[in-house]
């Protein structure tokens, strides 16, 4: 096989990636293992995979290190979800959102924020001229590719989005022309599931997807 001929790809690989797209889910509950420093460059050499808007390639990853960093980001998350939990329209629901886990930050052995260049040189703005907003889409494009890399390994990924983003840009220090787009726990899932979390403390299950697709 040559760099320029198609691989074939088999049922059973077929198969096998139905089945890590059913298993990949938002974790919130880790176990205290390290990942190994190979097994996390492999996730950014794989992330980085991902397809982008004039190759552009303007995700940014920022791996949270620091404890007094750490500390501070899981103050903000759980200050940022007390409003949202006082902002519940009933004290059901109010009580049904406390008994979530939305986020693995304190213990979690990985804390990565993503960020997306908003004039990266690279890709000379091709492709963005109108809708400038594809430098963020394919961010969230590599996200995604890392999110099945990490699960292919065992590892667990959970994206915390219950943050005011310029707070987080603000105490990380980046450049002011890069826009959070994630912050993302790692690690081994404390109880691997193939039913998402939220479905199975019946906040929202999986809706059909043809209720989905709309004909003109």
């Amino acid at each position: 096989m040559t760099a320029d001929t198609p691989p074939v790809f088999e049922a059973d690989f077929a198969t096998q990636f139905d089945t890590l797209l059913r298993w990949r889910r938002d974790v919130r509950h880790f176990l205290p293992s390290p990942i190994a420093d190979a097994d996390l460059e492999a996730l950014f050499d794989t992330a980085a995979l991902a397809p982008s808007v004039g190759n552009a390639q303007p995700w940014r990853f920022v791996r949270v290190r620091s404890a007094c960093l750490r500390t501070g980001l899981t103050d903000h998350v759980e200050a940022v979800n007390a409003r949202a939990a006082a902002a519940q329209p009933d004290e059901d629901r109010r009580a049904r959102y406390d008994s979530l886990k939305l986020h693995g930050l304190r213990e979690a052995p990985e804390i990565v924020a993503v960020f997306s260049d908003e004039s990266p040189i690279a890709g000379h703005t091709l492709g963005r001229a109108t809708m400038h907003e594809t430098l963020r889409y394919s961010t969230v494009m590599a996200i995604h590719t890392l999110w099945l890399a990490a699960r292919l390994r065992g590892i667990g990924l959970g994206w915390v989005s219950i943050v005011d983003p310029t707070a987080v840009a603000a105490m990380l220090d980046v450049p002011q022309d890069w826009t959070l787009i994630a912050v993302l726990c790692l690690g081994y899932p404390e109880h691997p599931s193939i039913v998402p979390e939220l479905e199975r403390r019946d906040w929202q299950c999986r809706e059909p997807i043809a209720d989905r697709i709309i004909e003109r």
